[in-house]
């Protein structure tokens, strides 16, 4: 990926939902303009959700998601209705496809119902409106279509525009914490865990943030940085650590420069830090026998799993000196019953936009289970947690009540 390409993470998530044959992938096509969902007549032809990142003017970048038929039948159907759940957890928009000749039926109030529930702004766009007599007055989240003629698509586009405002847009990753020709030090490892030949997302984001103030970032692996801090010239305004090297880094840095993590930064700016280091303390009520899950929202490779299913299991048994069990799960897959697990260690989440990462603390906390991420995790068993989260007083006093 390029650094000039915005990252699907934190791209506007757009759903399209509705029955078999109401014309989804139609629409998506229309308004994309190009054949991303193939079309056909007989029922059920999406499949799976269809992701395309793209520009999406009046808007900007999106994830444009298209769905299977809500109304799907069999076990097959079940599963494709299931995934369709799952994209619900990660839509900033939603728009529900009707058939203007039929209208709404069952399956998409049931629709309407979950768009409700998980507090996702909705229009309902009536398609083929070519072949009905349009009434005179509709709802403000209504509009009538046809994607076969393209009617009213771009009047569509417009209130999907209006809807598709996250939080995330405005948010930071550091550059509030920061000033213009500050010089921030970024300690990223360099090992074979690391992606060849380019940093890993919340490493580009990072220094892309800190451009943005007019600071200045220093990248070095955590074998130099005891004598780049010493040839600076200049204190730091912070250092900031790959978790993996947590300690070394700490260890290398005055106690009078401020020191945190891409993972606590991360978690912050998905909305999960302060519930991340009260979710942190039930690490020493953990017994034998005791079931913890380790969950990445990437997909599973080499360089999330070294960490997630090897180093942190191996940290955790080390630091309780209980046998713990470990779970496992990544990408899409995160389980709504959680009530086996004692603790849920989560990645930093860069792969996840805001609304599917404080769903999944949601569906923890709804069920009285803690959860926290890497950053935090390795900072508390290092004794480093409260020097890497100063930067944030308030988080601080949290932690010291």
């Amino acid at each position: 990926m390029g650094l000039n390409d915005t990252p699907s993470a934190n791209r506007i998530h757009i759903g399209f939902f509705g029955k078999r044959n109401a014309g989804k992938s139609s629409v998506v096509n229309a308004i994309t303009g190009q054949e991303l969902s193939v079309v056909s007549e007989i029922k059920g032809t999406t499949t799976d959700p269809v992701y395309k990142s793209m520009e999406l003017l009046p808007i900007g970048p999106v994830v444009i998601i298209d769905t299977p038929g809500f109304d799907d039948e069999g076990t097959l159907g079940e599963l494709r209705i299931k995934k369709t759940r799952q994209v619900l957890n990660k839509t900033d928009a939603a728009v529900l496809i009707v058939d203007a000749t039929i209208g709404k039926t069952a399956p998409d109030y049931e629709l309407i119902k979950l768009f409700e529930e998980k507090d996702i702004n909705y229009i309902v766009a009536y398609n083929k409106a070519d072949l009905v007599e349009r009434p005179s007055n509709t709802g403000d989240n209504e509009i009538y279509i046809s994607a076969k003629e393209n009617t009213e698509i771009e009047a569509l586009k417009e209130k999907i525009a209006a809807l598709a405002v996250t939080e995330e847009a405005n948010k930071k990753i550091v550059a509030d914490l920061i000033h213009s020709l500050d010089f921030i030090v970024l300690v990223t490892p360099i090992d074979k865990a690391a992606p060849k030949g380019r940093l890993i997302l919340p490493q580009q984001q990072t220094i892309r943030d800190i451009l943005d103030v007019g600071a200045v970032s220093i990248v070095v692996r955590e074998s130099e940085l005891s004598e780049t801090l010493a040839n600076l010239g200049k204190k730091p305004a912070l250092v900031i650590t790959d978790s993996q090297v947590f300690e070394k880094v700490s260890a290398d840095t005055p106690m009078d420069i401020p020191l945190t993590s891409f993972s606590i930064l991360m978690a912050r700016y998905k909305g999960l830090l302060e519930t991340a280091v009260k979710g942190i303390a039930a690490i020493e009520k953990l017994n034998d026998g005791d079931t913890v899950l380790v969950s990445e929202g990437c997909t599973h490779h080499r360089q999330c799993g070294d960490i997630g299913t090897i180093k942190i299991p191996e940290w955790i048994k080390n630091y309780t000196n209980k046998q713990i069990n470990f779970e496992f799960s990544s990408g899409t897959e995160f389980s709504e019953k959680l009530w086996k697990y004692k603790l849920i260690v989560h990645c930093g989440g860069c792969m996840l936009n805001e609304r599917e990462v404080k769903y999944r603390m949601k569906c923890a906390l709804d069920q009285g289970i803690p959860i926290t991420n890497y950053g935090i995790t390795i900072a508390y068993m290092k004794g480093i947690l409260k020097r890497s989260i100063e930067i944030f007083p308030n988080i601080l006093a949290e932690l010291e009540r």
